[in-house]
């Protein structure tokens, strides 16, 4: 039995722990906040208020049922799921709005509506995107990146070229709709892929098809409760959490590390699982000679977006408001351009509003609403309270303008979270909040590595490792950091024997 560290209490350092404690090892995980769940931590206030701080799309039901049921446990057990209905709205300008049902035939319908033979082509699209989900959640997502042979499988190759998994995400949609509504809906998912519509791989339709066929779901509590189940899971198990436990420095001798400075305390350990912020791990936890990529690497590297959010209790309730509404009452190419292409502080910035009090009466006061307010920005921009007014202004007079009544005045809690804090409380590369791009040359195995080059007992799980970001990816990320380390432990172990 070896003693495993896991630098990170997020998704994937959870994920990693209860695989590596299923195996027999003793698995210690060390998070530098107060609380497990990484950029899926909750806010709690005094007044009642609980917020999600990350995630709030529950997106790939099946990775989370998959999951759980892999350590015999049903999700249906640990917390309540709700399907939306409907599933999100599309705010467009002069505030026409769409109610995205959750119904296919309702969505179906709703298409024929807009464009003439749009329905026809929604099934179409929807029966390609499908089998993209299945190439891609159930085949690819659980390859390790390390080597191009875990590709050549003839039926992955021969799908992968049949359904055009690498040709261009916007020319996959036009291909389908001509509608600027149409367009903007079927593209919104991968504005949070890091890169444009047209620099992403059509292979990531599937995110359309998790979203309006799997449906968008909600656990009831937020987010907070997949966590809570997790450690729960992981605690049954043996593992151990140390909350306000930064790691400092990762020592290492030849090819194995074997302690880590925790609070400036030194821990002996067999083996790591890195969950936090890989660049931050290379570039300050450990010794130069044992770095896999340099700053010249990172520089280069294509990342996702960072985000200004705003966490705000309102004293009354918004009827208008659903519980996710999307405002693209603004150009979607003009604010994708000053994220990825000249990166800046959107000009006319298009938001997301999530309202969870809609659906859930525990996460906010009776008679008070949760507003959870997102604008995707790029990373690396200067961020000052100044700023972050700005925009809070501009934001918050949409929203009334939508709602058609005022909002500002019943604020009764507000919080505003950008990139600054994405580096003060994760370590995050240039305050990035989704982690390294989906583009097609950081894709799969042109990824960073999970495993490091020198070091055989050290492993990377998360957002900048495969298979990517998103809460999905990254429970699988966790679980094949955990799966290479075990077969290198037993294979170490036979070589000992030896």
């Amino acid at each position: 039995m070896a003693k495993i560290a896991v630098i990170g209490a997020g998704f994937s350092g959870i994920s990693a722990a209860c695989y590596l404690a299923q195996a027999g090892h003793k698995v210690h995980v060390y998070e530098k906040n107060a609380t497990a769940g990484g950029r899926a931590r909750q806010l709690k206030t005094d007044s009642g208020y609980v917020f999600d701080m990350g995630p709030s799309w529950y997106w790939m039901p099946d990775v989370f049922r998959n999951f759980f049921g892999h350590f015999n446990h049903r999700v249906e057990d640990l917390y309540q799921l709700q399907l939306l209905n409907p599933s999100f709205d599309v705010v467009y300008p002069q505030q026409e709005t769409l109610h995205i049902p959750a119904d296919y035939n309702q969505l179906k319908a709703m298409f024929e509506a807009i464009e003439p033979g749009a329905g026809k082509q929604l099934d179409a699209f929807m029966q390609d995107a499908r089998l993209k989900y299945e190439i891609g959640m159930e085949q690819l997502v659980h390859k390790p990146g390390l080597s191009l042979m875990e590709f050549m499988d003839t039926h992955v190759i021969r799908e992968a070229l049949r359904l055009k998994v690498f040709s261009s995400f916007s020319k996959h949609v036009r291909r389908h709709f001509r509608h600027p509504k149409l367009i903007a809906l079927m593209e919104f998912p991968v504005l949070f892929l890091g890169a444009t519509p047209q620099n992403t791989p059509a292979l990531y339709s599937l995110m359309n098809y998790a979203g309006l066929q799997l449906g968008t779901w909600y656990p009831q509590g937020g987010f907070g409760k997949v966590i809570d189940a997790m450690v729960t899971l992981a605690e049954s198990m043996g593992v151990i959490f140390h909350y306000n436990s930064e790691v400092q420095a990762i020592d290492a001798t030849g090819s194995k590390v074997h302690s880590l400075k925790v609070n400036g305390q030194q821990q002996t350990v067999d083996a790591i699982v890195a969950a936090a912020d890989y660049h931050h791990v290379e570039s300050k936890l450990l010794p130069t000679r044992y770095r896999n990529y340099g700053e010249a690497y990172w520089n280069k590297r294509t990342f996702a977006p960072s985000s200004l959010i705003f966490y705000i209790g309102l004293s009354k309730r918004l009827p208008a408001l659903a519980h996710h509404t999307l405002f693209f009452d603004e150009a979607l190419d003009q604010h994708a351009q000053e994220i990825y292409k000249n990166p800046q502080w959107p000009t006319k910035p298009l938001f997301y509003v999530c309202c969870p009090s809609q659906t859930d009466d525990t996460v906010a006061p009776p008679g008070h609403e949760n507003l959870f307010i997102l604008m995707p920005i790029a990373p690396g921009l200067e961020d000052t309270e100044a700023l972050r007014e700005q925009y809070f202004q501009l934001i918050i007079k949409r929203l009334e303008e939508q709602v058609q009544e005022p909002v500002a005045a019943f604020i009764d809690y507000r919080k505003s979270y950008c990139v600054n804090d994405f580096i003060n409380d994760y370590h995050s590369y240039k305050g990035n909040a989704y982690g390294l791009a989906n583009t097609l040359r950081q894709t799969a195995n042109l990824k960073p590595k999970l495993r490091n080059r020198q070091l055989r007992n050290l492993l990377y799980a998360g957002q900048l490792t495969v298979p990517g970001p998103g809460v999905p990816p990254s429970l699988i990320s966790g679980k094949l950091a955990a799966n290479e380390l075990i077969r290198q432990l037993k294979k170490t172990n036979h070589e000992a024997v030896i």
